[in-house]
């Protein structure tokens, strides 16, 4: 087993001072580690990974019970990437500009997606995929980076 740290860390400084702050979080106990570079193709959606209580029900699957931590990066320096977070009734989808990433804590119980402009904060649901699709004609490059226990 082995400790995985994430830090975050911003720094602006503004009218001569100093802002931001670094936060950083040890998750203990990780047993497994997916990681995986992909180049998505602009013309369709692409899997970059797949989340399953059973992880014999799809190849490659990851136990979404035991998931920490998911990383997904657009490595892209020019190019937008839409991010596609589904369940198994609802999905949401976040726009992530060249350089940036979008963090989840976990997979199971983590998501809730509604046609509404008031969050509802109800029963969560599992995640079981992420897809990737490039905001405009271009291919892009993502990394995703999923730790697990």
């Amino acid at each position: 087993m082995a400790d995985l740290v994430t830090t975050i860390s911003e720094s602006v400084t503004l009218n001569g001072a100093l802002r931001g702050s670094t936060n950083s979080v040890t998750i203990t106990g990780i047993t497994d580690a997916f990681e995986r570079i992909v180049t998505c193709p602009n013309s369709a959606t692409t899997t970059v990974a797949t989340f399953s209580t059973n992880v014999y029900d799809s190849a490659g699957a990851i136990d979404t019970q035991n998931v920490r931590y998911v990383r997904v990066t657009n490595l892209s320096d020019s190019i937008d990437l839409e991010v596609g977070v589904g369940g198994a009734a609802s999905s949401y989808t976040t726009l992530l500009k060249p350089g940036t990433s979008h963090i989840l804590a976990r997979t199971d119980d983590s998501m809730l997606a509604v046609a509404s402009t008031t969050p509802t904060y109800g029963s969560l649901a599992d995640v079981s995929k992420i897809e990737c699709r490039p905001a405009t004609s271009t291919d892009v490059d993502v990394e995703i980076f999923v730790a697990s226990v």
